[in-house]
């Protein structure tokens, strides 16, 4: 007689990993191997280690190097870039306060004109009465 087994759920946990740690593991792992089974004797192991992070040291300066003049010259063309845009703005800023003054300015004198023509208007409106007065009284 043949058991029967009866179909159990089965449960699947897939972890998404990676990343930056286990390559530097594999990596290390791999260092430690090439080192075990080198065909070179220690010291000669040891020299091409050291002349190998020379190099490496080398490089990354010569990165950083490069690094450090690209954000120099990027904050350069910035700085000169925010400086233009603030000269344009003072720039406008002055053509408008020298416009404005101007149209207050005009608009005094378009008021002192006014007033001015006014007050003759006043004064020969004030002879003619005076003139009409004086001749009916002589009436």
């Amino acid at each position: 007689m043949a058991r029967r087994y009866e179909e159990q759920p089965v449960v699947v946990i897939e972890k998404s990993g990676g990343g930056v740690g286990p390559f530097l593991a594999g990596a290390a792992f791999g260092a430690v191997l090439a080192l075990i089974f080198a065909p070179q004797s220690g010291e000669e192991t040891r020299d091409e280690l050291r002349r190998r992070g020379r190099r490496l040291r080398e490089a990354a300066e010569d990165r950083l190097d490069d690094l450090q003049e690209a954000v120099e010259s990027g904050y350069a063309r910035t700085k000169a870039s925010v400086e233009a845009g603030l000269q344009r703005a003072r720039t406008s800023i002055d053509e408008r306060r020298t416009e404005a003054k101007d149209t207050v300015d005009a608009g005094k004198a378009a008021v002192r004109t006014a007033r001015e023509e006014l007050e003759r208007r006043l004064d020969e409106a004030r002879s003619q009465r005076r003139e009409t007065a004086d001749v009916e009284a002589d009436d």
